[in-house]
C-alpha cells in the first residue's frame, strides 16, 4: 500500500520510488526466467497467458542417482522440478508408473527410498506401473502406506482394502478458474506380472474405462480439460496401447503415458475417434528427462515439450536429497563394487553373448534341481536388464542385469505347448534360449497382428516333436505364463529353487574359477524363407 504524502516534494519523491517499484514487478518475474535458462542451461519460458504446467515423468526404475553416467537420476530431475516451480504459478508433478525396479535401491530395500524420495520431490499424482507388483500386492499394500501422493486407478479393483483404500479413480483440480480431471489407465497384469504377484487385482478394458469415465468428467464434473494418465504404452504389441486408446475414445484432451519408454521430444497429436486431437506426451525411461506439458488456462489449449536431464545440473543437487538416500547408499556402494568373476569379453545388454550367457546359466542352475536331464532353458529378453563392460564382474552389476524375484523351475510339457511360446518369442524378435536350441523364423509382417512364422525347430539337433515330453528349465514367471505364452502354464512342476534368480546365478559364479564367457551365435534367428 502506497502512503498519501502532502508536500510536494515528498510527492515527487514518492512518486519516483512508485514507478520503480512498479517498473520491478513487472520485470521481476521476466529476471527470473532468464535467470533459471542460464543457470540450468536450457531454454524454459512462461508463457503470457495464465497456464497450467504438468511435470511428468515414467518408468524412472529406481534410478535415484546415475553417477556414472551423463544423463539421467531422480536426483538430477529435482533440480529441473525445483526451477519450474519457481518459475510458474500453477505446476503438478504426475508420475505413470513403474518408479520401481532397475537399480539396487529396489532390489536391497524394496521400494521404501523411492517412495520417500518422490515425497520429497512432491509428487501430486501417481499411477501403478507393472513392475510395482514385483514384490507382490502384499508388499506394494505395505510399501505405499509411506507414499503421501494421491495415487489414482480407474480400471483396476483391488480386493485388498488396504490397497482399495490407497486409490482413487480420479482427481479433480481447480486451476486459474479451470477445472482440470485426471482419470488413470493400467495394464491388463494377466501374461505381464508374474503368478501370484497380482492376487487381489481385478482389471476392466481400458478402453470402456477410459470413455466412462472421461465423459462423466466432462458432463458431471464440469472438467475444461480431461487429462488421462496411463502405463499401457504408446505402441505395444499387447493391445490396448495409447494409440488405440486415442482411437477409441472422444473425452481426453491430453494424454500422459509410460511402460514403452518411448522419448517423444516433439508434440504428438493423435486423432481421437471423432477426429479431434489428442496431445500425447511420454519421457523415455531412467529419469532422463522431465516432460512438461503446458495447458493454456484461458485458450484450452495444450503443447509438450522434453527437457534433458543431465550431468550440467549435477552443481545445484539438493544436499538434502542426498541425506535422503546416506542410510541406503552405502549397502548400494558395497555391493557395487564386491567382485564375483572375471570376464573374458564384454556383454552390452542387447548383445547375443548376453543372452546367451543368461539362457545357459538357467540351464545349469535347473540341471542342480532335479536327476531328471533337462533337454534345454529359456529365459525371456525383457528380464535382461542391463549390461557390462570390463575384466571384472560385480555382485551389484550381476543383480542389476538380473533384478527381479523369480526362482528357477524345472518343468515337464508336451512339444506342442512350446511351439505357441516359440511363436511368441520369434514375434518380438527373439528372446533367450540355451545351447541346445536353434529356431529359425519369418518375422512378424510389419502393421499387422499376425505372429511371426516357424520354419525350423531343433532341440539337441532333432526336430521338435509336438507329442513329446520335454523337461525345460525357465523361471516360475515363463511356466506362469509370462510374457504372454499362456500354454507355458500347461506343465507339470518337477522341481524348483527357494532362490531367486540372481542369488542362484552369484552362487554359481562364486564357485567357478573361468573368466565370464558366451557365444555371440543368435540362436533364433530371422529368415526371409
Amino acid at each position: 500500500m502506497v502512503r498519501i504524502i502532502c508536500g510536494i516534494g515528498d510527492f515527487l519523491l514518492n512518486l519516483q520510488q512508485i514507478v520503480v517499484i512498479v517498473f520491478f514487478m513487472i520485470m521481476r518475474p521476466i529476471f527470473g526466467y532468464v535467470m533459471a535458462a542460464l543457470m540450468l542451461s536450457v531454454t524454459y519460458s512462461s508463457a503470457t497467458a495464465e497456464q497450467l504446467v504438468i511435470m511428468h515423468t515414467n518408468d524412472t526404475h529406481s534410478y535415484l542417482t546415475c553417477p556414472e553416467s551423463d544423463c539421467g537420476g531422480m536426483d538430477r530431475l529435482a533440480v529441473l522440478v525445483d526451477s519450474v516451480r519457481r518459475a510458474e504459478p500453477h505446476t503438478l508433478l504426475v508420475d505413470a508408473g513403474d518408479a520401481v525396479q532397475g537399480s539396487l535401491y529396489f532390489n536391497l530395500y524394496g521400494g521404501v527410498v523411492e517412495q520417500q524420495v518422490m515425497n520429497y520431490m512432491g509428487y501430486d499424482l501417481r499411477i501403478l506401473g507393472n513392475h510395482e507388483f514385483d514384490n507382490g500386492a502384499d508388499s506394494l499394500a505395505v510399501v505405499l502406506q509411506g507414499a503421501r501422493s494421491k495415487f489414482l486407478c480407474s480400471n483396476y479393483h483391488f480386493s485388498d482394502p488396504r490397497l482399495a483404500g490407497r486409490f482413487s479413480r480420479y482427481d479433480v483440480r481447480t486451476v486459474g478458474g479451470r477445472r482440470i480431471g485426471f482419470l488413470a489407465l493400467n495394464v491388463d497384469p494377466d501374461g505381464l506380472v508374474a503368478k501370484g504377484r497380482a492376487d487381489g487385482v481385478q482389471y476392466s478394458d481400458a478402453i470402456e474405462s477410459a470413455n466412462r469415465l472421461a465423459l462423466w468428467l466432462r458432463q458431471q464434473q464440469h472438467c475444461d480439460v480431461v487429462v488421462a494418465l496411463t502405463h499401457i504404452g504408446l505402441d505395444s504389441s499387447q493391445l490396448p496401447n495409447d494409440t488405440m486408446l486415442v482411437a477409441h475414445t472422444e473425452n481426453i484432451d491430453v494424454l500422459i503415458g509410460g511402460h514403452s519408454h518411448t522419448v517423444i521430444n516433439v508434440p504428438l497429436r493423435l486423432p481421437n475417434r471423432v477426429g479431434r486431437s489428442v496431445l500425447v506426451a511420454q519421457t523415455g525411461r531412467y529419469a532422463r528427462n522431465l516432460g512438461l506439458v503446458k495447458i493454456d488456462l484461458e485458450q484450452l489449449t495444450a503443447t509438450s515439450e522434453l527437457v534433458a536431464v543431465t550431468s550440467r545440473l549435477d552443481s545445484r543437487l539438493d544436499p538434502t536429497f542426498a541425506q535422503i538416500l546416506a542410510p541406503y547408499r552405502r549397502g548400494v556402494e558395497v555391493s557395487m563394487h564386491t567382485p564375483i568373476a572375471t570376464s573374458a569379453m564384454d556383454f552390452p545388454q542387447k548383445s547375443p553373448q548376453l543372452l546367451n550367457w543368461v539362457s545357459d546359466a538357467v540351464y545349469t542352475v535347473g540341471s542342480a534341481l532335479t536327476d531328471r536331464k533337462i533337454d534345454f532353458a529359456m529365459y525371456n529378453i525383457g528380464g535382461v536388464r542391463s549390461g557390462f563392460e570390463g575384466d571384472t564382474v560385480y555382485e551389484g552389476v550381476m543383480i542389476t542385469i538380473l533384478p527381479f524375484s523369480n526362482r528357477v523351475e524345472v518343468i515337464e510339457i508336451a512339444g506342442r505347448d512350446l511351439l505357441p511360446a516359440f511363436t511368441q518369442m520369434a514375434s518380438i524378435g527373439g528372446s533367450g534360449v540355451s545351447d541346445q536350441v536353434r529356431i529359425t523364423y519369418v518375422p512378424q509382417p510389419a502393421d499387422s497382428d499376425a505372429k511371426a512364422t516357424l520354419t525350423a525347430v531343433t532341440i539337441n539337433g532333432e526336430p521338435l516333436d509336438a507329442d513329446r515330453m520335454y523337461v525345460v528349465a525357465m523361471t516360475d514367471y515363463l511356466s506362469g505364463g509370462g510374457d504372454y505364452m499362456p500354454t507355458l502354464a500347461k506343465h507339470n512342476l518337477l522341481a524348483y529353487s527357494p532362490n531367486n534368480l540372481y542369488q542362484d546365478v552369484l552362487e554359481m559364479m562364486r564357485r567357478s574359477s573361468e573368466p565370464m564367457s558366451a557365444s555371440t551365435t543368435v540362436r533364433m534367428t530371422p529368415s526371409t524363407k
